[in-house]
């Protein structure tokens, strides 16, 4: 049974060929007649569109539950939920309070699974953020992403994906906010260079794309006023943007901020990649359904 949990779930040959299945417009109706089951316990915009859409393209019913219907670990446990939906539907896809939930219904072996969000990781931004470079570059191999921000749980699985198909990193932090050490470490381990530092300046020198988030993420909204303290000098400017290679695209999974985490200059201009990622978000999703698959 395939889940897919975090971007190195797949293998380098398993990740290579979801990005050639995802530029696949014509794909085979592997789902027809069969469910999918979206728990979402955090609201959704993209990440419900592109997973409902790819659900349908496969020729398969989307079904999205929200997290008070079915209150993981509360009204019912991880476990029962699990075994209840595999008796529905093909494929269990959740957006999570908490990664350990996720890793429960693994656990039960009794259905694919699928990691929409966790705090720890978003797969699925990861990969789409891959064919939407791919797209721009025709490429891969030896190409250079800056992140400037929070190395968040997206950043995590950005630079995951990133050191497994040969791109290099440099991630861009206030000081208290740095990408952890066994991601950084796992990412390294590949052979891919991955450069670490709290001038944001310096990280996107001749980078070839240019990736930010939201400086408070859902769930932080307690810290808003202390982490955009922290970040001041973070934001993605013209001027940020200038420094990088003439040909560097904007990268954010949105929703966006302008004024805080990007001036709306960038995320609205021509050097803008951020509605190709929006929609390359279901063809993500469509290639990662049917990886879990397995057809």
């Amino acid at each position: 049974m395939r889940h897919l949990l975090e971007v190195d779930d797949l293998s380098e040959t398993d990740l290579a060929a979801v990005l050639v299945a995802a530029a696949n417009r014509r794909p085979e109706r592997i789902l027809e007649g069969r469910g999918v089951a979206l728990i979402f316990e955090k609201p959704s915009n993209r990440t419900r569109n592109a997973f409902e859409m790819a659900v349908v393209s496969l020729g398969g019913h989307p079904v999205v539950i929200r997290g008070e219907e079915i209150g993981l670990a509360t009204r019912e446990s991880v476990e029962d939920v699990i075994r209840v939906l595999a008796r529905y539907h093909a494929i269990v896809a959740a957006r999570v309070v908490e990664h350990s939930s996720l890793e429960g219904m693994a656990r039960v072996d009794a259905v694919p699974v699928v990691n929409l969000l966790s705090e720890r990781s978003h797969p699925s931004q990861a990969v789409a953020d891959l064919v939407t470079m791919q797209q721009r570059w025709g490429g891969l191999q030896g190409r250079r992403v800056a992140w400037v921000g929070d190395a968040n749980n997206v950043a995590r699985s950005l630079v995951t994906a990133c050191s497994m198909v040969g791109v290099d990193v440099a991630v861009a932090t206030p000081r208290g906010y740095e990408l952890d050490e066994l991601t950084l470490q796992a990412a390294r381990s590949r052979g891919v260079n991955v450069e670490v530092t709290t001038d944001p300046y310096s990280a996107v020198v001749g980078a070839d794309a240019v990736c930010t988030d939201v400086w408070v993420s859902m769930g932080q909204e307690a810290e808003a006023a202390e982490k955009v303290e922290a970040f001041r000098g973070f934001c993605v400017t013209e001027d940020l943007m200038s420094r990088a290679a003439p040909h560097a695209v904007f990268m954010h999974c949105l929703p966006a901020h302008r004024g805080m985490e990007v001036q709306a200059s960038v995320i609205d201009g021509p050097r803008s990649a951020v509605w190709d990622q929006a929609e390359n978000r279901m063809h993500a999703a469509r290639a990662l359904c049917e990886w879990v698959i397995g057809e």
